[in-house]
């Protein structure tokens, strides 16, 4: 994959960490928002609450794509950091692969982990 491909999918990586993350962030804090205004008296972070979130196919969803989108543009930004530290062509492939060894593990284990919270018995 050319250079410009993978910056443009760390931008776009960047761009959908912004509205993932707004989501989040509006879901799991609005209620403290709200309660300045004298509503929304439910507790979101209680257990039954985030249970309850866990088990909807949406959120479980928007949680995978934030993980990748997070991950890539992480470690992207962190390989080109490792890259100019080790500017040779073998470097260039072992920190390449590196990444890219422990984003897909980390990815495989953070999508098990909100797939077991799916499909997890309350």
């Amino acid at each position: 994959m050319k250079e410009s491909t993978k910056w443009t999918l760390h931008i776009g990586a960047g761009v959908l960490i912004l509205v993932l993350l707004g989501l989040h962030m509006l879901t799991m804090h609005m209620q403290t928002v709200l309660e300045l205004f004298g509503l929304g008296t439910e507790n979101v972070t209680g257990f039954e609450a985030v249970a309850q979130r866990s088990k909807m196919v949406s959120y479980m969803v928007i949680y995978i794509l934030l993980l990748g989108a997070a991950l890539y543009h992480g470690l992207y930004g962190l390989r080109n950091i490792a890259l100019e530290v080790f500017p040779g062509q073998g470097a260039r492939k072992a920190i390449g692969g590196l990444f890219t060894v422990v984003g897909l593990a980390f990815f495989a284990l953070g999508t098990y982990a909100a797939i077991a919270a799916f499909t997890m018995e309350v």
